[in-house]
């Protein structure tokens, strides 16, 4: 076996994904093995920076259909590069309203009013929450 290699524990140990994800990831098109030792998958090294990828997409809401066609994209894939825009505009209203979040989470740690989420400053905060960036207070 190439000493490079990873078994499929190692990958799943530094990458805290379950060998059955990266089975599942690997059925899905996501990631390749490079072959086995004995029965069990290895990879290639270069698998970890592509689970990054796949958790971190995971985690901002994409599908495995959509990460699936982000990681074969071509630059002439137009429809694609249109989704990945307005993905990115979605993120962006998640990101403001998990900033807003935040700061009121922030200031109710410190506020004295009785109750604090009777506090007109915590209400304010909290209303916005749900107001897509970008528009006023309303």
């Amino acid at each position: 076996m190439d000493e490079s290699l990873l078994d499929i524990a190692e990958v799943a140990q530094r990458t805290g994904l379950a060998p059955s994800a990266l089975r599942f990831y690997e059925k899905k098109g996501l990631i390749a093995a490079a072959g086995r030792n004995g029965l069990r998958r290895t990879y290639h090294p270069d698998v970890l920076e592509r689970l990054a990828l796949v958790t971190c997409a995971r985690s901002a809401g994409f599908s495995l259909a959509e990460i699936g066609r982000f990681v074969v994209a071509r630059p002439a894939d137009a429809d694609l590069r249109v989704r990945m825009a307005a993905k990115a505009r979605d993120l962006d209203e998640q990101v403001g309203r998990l900033t807003r979040l935040r700061d009121s989470l922030e200031h109710a740690a410190v506020c004295e009013h009785e109750p604090i989420v009777d506090c007109p400053d915590f209400k304010r905060a909290v209303g916005d929450v749900r107001r897509p960036a970008g528009l006023p207070a309303g």
